[in-house]
């Protein structure tokens, strides 16, 4: 993660895709899903906008860290920009 989080925020200061400096904040998460889920993973990422009408990302990401069980204390989640 480190290495890719390096060359990505470079990438992005490099083609001055934000204003002001980019950089990713510290941590990160990640959730997989099985081969026989995919055709539900491609459907969700294509349909992605619109369902971000109905809920927002800390909404979501919220709701899968109680889907999945895990443990969290909101005080260190990353900062979301809804």
């Amino acid at each position: 993660m480190q290495v890719i989080k390096c060359k990505s925020s470079g990438w992005v200061n490099d083609n001055k895709l934000v204003h002001g400096h980019f950089n990713w904040q510290e941590g990160y998460g990640a959730f997989a899903h099985a081969r026989s889920q995919r055709h539900q993973v491609i459907q969700y990422i294509m349909n992605q906008e619109e369902h971000h009408r109905h809920a927002t990302f800390k909404e979501e990401y919220i709701s899968m860290l109680k889907a999945h069980e895990l443990a969290y204390d909101e005080r260190y989640l990353f900062e979301f920009f809804d």
